[in-house]
């Protein structure tokens, strides 16, 4: 790709290695840890599910007898193929064993290692097959509506209820949206367990559960036939949760998943070890599912100033895109977040904006890009905001951003009406239509306005990557380096989830997912 903006993309590449070798350094610190979230992950992917008599899901009880017994180190995989081999049951009738207390896995004499690996190889691998099937169904679909060129229409249903949220779901897609957004119910990423089943109240959204996925799913399955156009899910899962969401959503065919490496610490305070250890093993499926992740640059302008602070966006964009890599997630797959969100009493500030999207896509030109709308700036005046919206739809046409988020013109008021998303579609699809080429017809002056901001932009980003490199990535997160947040590195939630692998230990899906089976 020419670069509009005068790039110098030598220095792009220098940011890139700078932020690789930041990568690799975490990976080693990664690779040797393994924490109560992967294993419950296992648990689930092995075909454990469902609650005890209290409420509590079993992986977690499962996972919880391991920890307990300080036998977390050796994995969920190497008890449990174990006891297989010892009981003769399944894994779900030796969680349920365990919930009554009618069994220790921990306590039964071992087999050899090469027996144990074999057993749990052979359930492994039909829930990889079970999820390289839905990739295949997804393609199928693709194959047969086609997929859109332009932008995704990306819009969000919040209501608590996930029947509540097929109804507006159906209609988003009616009025013209391409992906569909389950919000979830605010301070589940701080849960340290997945609720269970089908879910009627949440406050802000709606739990995410691997029922209300599989209901979602068929549902959007239903309005894809009749519109003709694939649909397009995405839920979250960032959090305390966030590998067991992510095989959740493979099980079920989620298309789109906020996952990002440093958002929990940043915004949930979650520990910063705990966050990048889970994140690894999450992305390893949703690279797997073929999955898109979303990343959370957009959310550091809601805590730090968009032009100040530019550059910590596209820093982080660097370091995403390495820890995606790693993780065996292409770049098509990757959508690397910012937003539009500097202040419009600025002058030149469309610009700016313009001239940060146009940097991201010449730096990452295979990722579809996630690009937010303007909230921090929406003040009730829902014509300005209509406005606002507009402009910002101007940049991704001009652009290629990829995975648009719709703004709403009554943003700051109260949560979207459907009558707000259809004004918001019929917005977007006006100036995507009527601005389609225009993106290809201007160039952008030498040295002008937006040349200049952006290479000040990608100055700032590699010097700090060269920073973060020598310091390493836990301590520029202590730091506050990026959102202005500061975190201890043996602070916040989870902490105590993480333990050192044995040296025995094993989980067949980083195996078959990352290396041995990738679809």
């Amino acid at each position: 790709m020419k670069s509009k903006l005068n790039l110098d993309f030598g220095l792009v590449e220098k940011a890139r290695q700078y932020a690789r070798d930041i990568a690799a350094d975490t990976q080693r610190f990664i690779e040797k840890h393994t924490s109560v979230t992967i294993e419950r992950t296992c648990a689930r992917l092995l075909g454990i599910d469902g609650v005890d008599d209290n409420g509590v899901p079993l992986p977690n009880v499962i996972v919880d007898s391991i920890k307990n017994a300080n036998g977390l180190s050796l994995g969920l995989s190497v008890y449990l193929g174990n006891a297989i081999i010892q009981t003769g049951k399944t894994p779900q009738q030796i969680a349920e064993a365990i919930s009554k207390k009618e069994l220790d896995i921990t306590k039964l004499k071992m087999a050899d290692m090469f027996e144990i690996k074999a057993k749990i190889d052979e359930i492994a691998s039909q829930t990889v097959e079970r999820i390289r099937n839905n990739r295949k169904n997804r393609n199928k679909y693709l194959e047969k509506f086609g997929d859109k060129k332009g932008p995704y229409l990306y819009v969000i249903v919040a209501t608590g209820n996930i029947y509540e949220d097929i109804t507006q779901a159906k209609a988003a897609a009616k009025q013209g949206a391409d992906i569909i957004a389950v919000i979830r119910t605010t301070g589940q990423s701080l849960l340290d367990y997945v609720p269970y089943g089908a879910t009627t109240e949440g406050f802000g959204g709606t739990y995410a559960t691997q029922e209300n996925f599989r209901l979602m799913r068929k549902a959007l399955d239903e309005v894809s036939e009749e519109l003709g156009r694939y649909i397009r899910l995405c839920n979250y899962c960032s959090g305390l949760c966030m590998p067991e969401i992510a095989a959740m959503g493979a099980l079920e065919r989620l298309d789109v998943m906020l996952n990002d490496a440093l958002y929990g610490i940043l915004f949930r305070d979650i520990n910063m070890k705990r966050t990048l250890i889970d994140q690894y093993f999450s992305r390893i499926i949703n690279g797997f599912a073929g999955v898109i992740i979303n990343t959370g640059e957009d959310n550091y302008l809601t805590t730090a100033d968009a032009v100040e602070e530019a550059h910590t966006v596209l820093a982080s964009q660097f370091i995403n895109e390495q820890f995606a890599l790693v993780s065996g997630i292409p770049e098509e797959q990757m959508g690397l977040g910012h937003a539009f969100e500097i202040d419009p009493s600025l002058k030149n500030g469309f610009l700016f904006e313009l001239a940060q999207a146009q940097m991201a896509r010449e730096i990452f030109p295979k990722a579809p890009l996630k690009y937010m709308p303007p909230t921090k700036f929406m003040t009730g005046n829902i014509f300005r905001g209509h406005v606002q919206d507009a402009l910002f739809n101007m940049v991704t046409i001009l652009t290629g951003q990829k995975l648009h988020l719709l703004g709403m013109l009554t943003e700051a008021i109260h949560t979207p009406l459907m009558s707000d998303r259809a004004l918001s579609i019929e917005n977007a699809s006006y100036i995507f239509n009527t601005m389609a080429d225009l993106g290809n017809e201007i160039e952008f002056k030498k040295d002008g306005i937006m040349s200049n901001r952006a290479n000040e932009v990608l100055n700032k980003a590699c010097n700090m990557l060269s920073q973060i490199k020598e310091e390493g990535l836990f301590k520029t997160l202590e730091q506050g380096k990026f959102a202005g947040v500061k975190r201890p590195i043996d602070g916040g939630k989870g902490l105590n989830g993480v333990t050192e692998k044995h040296s025995d230990y094993y989980n067949p899906f980083i195996e078959m997912m990352l290396k041995g089976e990738r679809a």
